[in-house]
């Protein structure tokens, strides 16, 4: 799942960051930041549980839940991506933390 966020919070383009949302005991979102840690892509990660700015930007894009793990990548957020989807929107939107290929 997919959507765009044009909020005053998006950041940059040159300051954009994986937002990597999470939240203690997820499997999904362990292994999601396994993956993508192994693959070189740097996480900012956000606790839901920890910050309620966070849980609330999970809940805009996510239909009024707290579903994560959640990706927001400059304008587009992702609702439990694969890696593969989190590598295909940075090659878009921030091209510069893709890892170095092998």
């Amino acid at each position: 799942m997919s959507s765009t966020d044009a909020s005053p919070e998006a950041s940059p383009a040159d300051e954009v960051t994986v937002e990597f949302y999470w939240r203690n005991g997820c499997g999904f979102c362990m292994a999601l930041e396994r993956q993508l840690t192994q693959l070189g892509v740097p996480l900012d990660k956000r606790d839901i549980w920890a910050d309620e700015r966070a849980a609330a930007f999970v809940r805009s894009v996510a239909n009024g839940n707290e579903t994560v793990p959640t990706i927001r990548i400059g304008p587009e957020a992702m609702v439990n991506p694969s890696a593969k989807q989190v590598l295909t929107v940075l090659a878009e939107h921030a091209p510069h933390l893709l890892p170095a290929e092998s």
